[in-house]
Parts: structure tokens; C-alpha cells; sequence
């Protein structure tokens, strides 16, 4: 478990050291991730490979699969591109899929796992605090200098980044466990716990506000309504489209909170006319063009900013791709792209029939909706910005997926109160 905690938090600050040292700290993920998944197998038992078979482990295997075939397309140009960035298009996935189900053993380290990302999250969000009012330190100020002021800076205000890789990134994930905080609240948990999980519910809010990523609104609104649905109470669900049917009528035709600079941001996401989503749709446009006669893509690691360092001055590397999944679609074509949404959906499917399966743990249950929720949510949300891929939302989201099928697996040998995942699976 040292190996996988580890890799849990350095997910969470590693792609901001980038601002501080050019030492290369994000191999250290690959190297704990290799060594933790070579000691996991060979101590794994054969009741314990039996929790591999299952078609979330399946689906993300086919589209790792796929990746490593990009290796020989013939629009590739550079083998070292595709080492680097399949890391985080596949191999981590596959590699935090297979260590977490043979790793995780009871709902006791389910909770170490929420404690650990709240922790983190909440040391993000202070940080992003002091970033905003007291302003950045001197590494950060650099960064900034060095160009990505352009981005976060706008109109004279910061975008708040923490120490995560930028601000698209910090604000998501603030979604994120904002979302999975309400969640847990909404369970059968102490007073006390429920107004921790309240508070902190709120406080992420603005920490996902003051980042000013406009597309990180999504992760919770799309997000709470997956759980709605999971509950199968429609009247709860009734009551939950009216809320947040009033909560987006307010940003989109009304002018409340218009003195605000974070609630602008918020606004200008629902804007059809937006500038800077008529920029991405004139550069999909382009990518329709070029990729009608590449169905396979150009290549994994050709866009980007591994396509500017390996493959500077071509199309993919010069073209914003801005979403997730047009980098997926640039990078692996259309066939790709078919693929690691098949993948994406049948994590999807799966988990929904997975919750509505258990019966026994309440609160295991609650924990399983917090986590399929919030991969829903960074998934729609991925649309807008590359989310998915990337520390600490990647890390979270496909140790997450892994951790619902286990809770499966233990509501499902719960007996008078007490969890018998010990026990060979049925």
C-alpha cells in the first residue's frame, strides 16, 4: 500500500513542481506505479486476481491495448513522444485499475483514501487562498512572466492555480471534492461528520470559484444529477433538477452576482457566443479536416505540448486542442476516439449497475455514488479542458472507478455490520 498511497499523493503536487525545478519529478509516479504493480501481482493470491476479472478492468485494458498499437502508426513521428505521453493517456489507468483492486481490502482504507484526497485538497485550496489575496511567491511569478499569464491572468485578476499544474486543473478538482463532500454529507453519517462534510462542501466551492475555470461549474451540476439518478428516488431527483434548474436560470438570464469576477467567470460558461468557445470550434473545424483521411490519428504524443517539445512547427502540435477528447481524437483518430469513449461509458454503465446492486452498507454505498459521480463529472467536464488525464483528477477518478467495484464486492459479503471482505469472493 506505501507504493500506491505514495503515487496518491504526489498526485496532487507533483505537475507543480515544474515551477520550482526542472528535475524530472513526475517519473517518480512511473517508477512507484511499476515497482507497487510488480509486488502486487507477485504477492497476489488467485482469490484476489478473480476481483480483476470484471469489465471495468476490461474496458480500460482494450483502450491501454490500442495505445500501445499507436506505437507503429505511420503518422507518428516520434517514439519518445508516445513513451511520454501514453503515461498519462493509458498506462496509469491500467496500472491504478489492477494495484487498487488487489491492494484495497476493507472500507477502513476506502476512508484512508477519501481522508488522504480531502486533506489534500483542502492544503490546494489554502494555498490558492493565499495565492488570490496575498499574492504568488517568487517561482510562481516566474511561471507567470514566463507566458502563462496569458491564461491566468485575465482582465488584471489571478486565476487561482495552488500547486497544481494550472488553474483549469485546480479548479476541476475542486469540483470534484466539492462534489464528493455533498455527497457524503447526504449519507447515513453523525451530525457532526455531516457538518464537516457541509462545511467543506462550501469551502471547495470557492476555492472551484476563485480558479475562474469556467468548465469546472459542470463537475458537480453534472455530477449531482448522476447522483440523483443513482438514488432511484425520484422525488429527491424532482426536487433536484428544480434546484439546479434555478441554479442555472440565475447564471443564464438574470444578473445576479454580476459585480462578482468569479460569478462572471461562471456566467460566461454558459454563453453560447463566448469568444473563446467559437476559437474551439473554428479549431475542431481544422481537426475534422486533417483527421477525415487519418482514422487512426496522428500519432499519441504528436499534440500538445509533447507535440510543441517533440514534433515543433506540424499541425497537431501548433493547434489547440484544448478538450480531452479532441487531444484523444487528434492523437488516436476516430477509431481511437470510439474506443476511449466505449471505455469511458462502460466504466459508467457498470458502476450505476454495480451501486443499484448494493443493498447491505449504506454508507459503502454512499461512498461507491460519491465516486461514480464525480468520474461522471470530471468525464463531462473533460470536454472543456484535458481533466481526465492528468494529476491529481486522473489519480483519483480510475482509483475510484477500481474502489466501486470493490465496494461491490464487499456490501455484497456484509454480515450484521461488519465488512467480510476478507472473505473469497462469491
Amino acid at each position: 500500500m506505501i507504493g500506491l498511497y505514495s503515487v496518491l499523493n504526489l498526485g496532487f503536487f507533483v505537475n507543480g513542481t515544474v515551477r520550482y525545478s526542472t528535475a524530472p519529478f513526475g517519473l517518480a509516479i512511473d517508477v512507484f506505479l511499476l515497482i507497487t504493480l510488480i509486488a502486487a501481482l507477485a504477492k497476489a493470491r488467485k482469490r484476489d486476481t478473480i476481483y480483476l476479472k470484471n469489465p471495468i478492468v476490461y474496458a480500460i485494458a482494450g483502450w491501454a491495448i490500442y495505445c500501445i498499437m499507436e506505437l507503429v502508426n505511420p503518422e507518428s513521428r516520434s517514439s519518445l513522444a508516445w513513451f511520454y505521453a501514453v503515461r498519462g493517456v493509458a498506462l496509469y489507468m491500467v496500472q491504478l485499475v489492477i494495484i487498487t483492486t488487489l491492494l484495497f481490502k476493507d472500507q477502513k482504507q476506502l476512508q484512508t483514501f477519501f481522508n488522504i484526497w480531502i486533506i489534500w485538497s483542502v492544503i490546494a485550496c489554502l494555498w490558492a487562498m493565499k495565492q488570490l489575496y496575498l499574492g504568488v511567491n517568487h517561482y510562481e511569478q516566474l511561471w507567470l512572466d514566463a507566458g502563462a499569464y496569458k491564461t491566468h491572468v485575465l482582465f488584471g485578476r489571478l486565476r487561482a492555480f495552488s500547486f497544481y499544474s494550472d488553474a483549469g486543473q485546480f479548479g476541476a478538482a475542486m469540483g470534484h471534492i466539492l462534489l464528493v463532500c455533498l455527497i457524503l454529507a447526504l449519507g447515513p453519517c453523525k451530525p457532526k461528520i455531516r457538518l464537516l462534510y457541509l462545511g467543506l462542501a462550501v469551502f471547495f466551492f470557492w476555492g472551484m470559484a476563485i480558479s475562474g475555470t469556467r468548465g469546472a461549474l459542470f463537475v458537480p451540476l453534472s455530477g449531482i444529477m448522476v447522483y440523483l439518478f443513482l438514488t432511484r428516488n425520484f422525488k429527491i431527483l424532482s426536487v433536484g433538477v428544480g434546484i439546479v434548474g434555478v441554479f442555472f436560470c440565475l447564471l443564464k438570464f438574470t444578473a445576479v452576482g454580476a459585480g462578482n469576477y468569479q460569478v462572471q467567470r461562471m456566467r460566461s460558461a454558459l454563453d453560447p457566443n463566448d469568444a473563446s468557445l467559437q476559437v474551439r470550434i473554428e479549431n475542431q473545424k481544422k481537426f475534422k479536416v486533417y483527421l477525415a483521411t487519418r482514422p487512426i490519428g496522428g500519432g499519441i504524443g504528436s499534440a500538445g505540448s509533447w507535440g510543441q517539445r517533440f514534433n515543433p512547427g506540424t499541425f497537431l502540435a501548433e493547434t489547440p486542442t484544448d478538450s480531452w477528447y479532441v487531444k484523444i481524437w487528434a492523437e488516436t483518430g476516430v477509431v481511437g476516439l470510439w474506443v476511449h469513449l466505449g471505455m469511458i461509458f462502460t466504466c459508467i454503465i457498470t458502476g450505476t449497475v454495480l451501486v443499484f446492486k448494493m443493498k447491505n452498507n449504506k454508507m459503502l454505498r454512499q461512498m461507491a455514488m460519491a465516486l461514480l459521480s464525480g468520474f461522471v463529472g470530471i468525464a463531462f467536464a473533460s470536454y472543456g479542458n484535458q481533466i481526465l488525464g492528468q494529476a491529481p483528477s486522473g489519480v483519483v477518478c480510475f482509483m475510484g472507478l477500481a474502489l466501486i467495484w470493490l465496494a461491490y464486492r464487499w456490501d455484497k459479503n456484509y454480515t450484521a455490520g461488519i465488512s467480510a471482505a476478507s472473505k473469497p469472493p462469491i
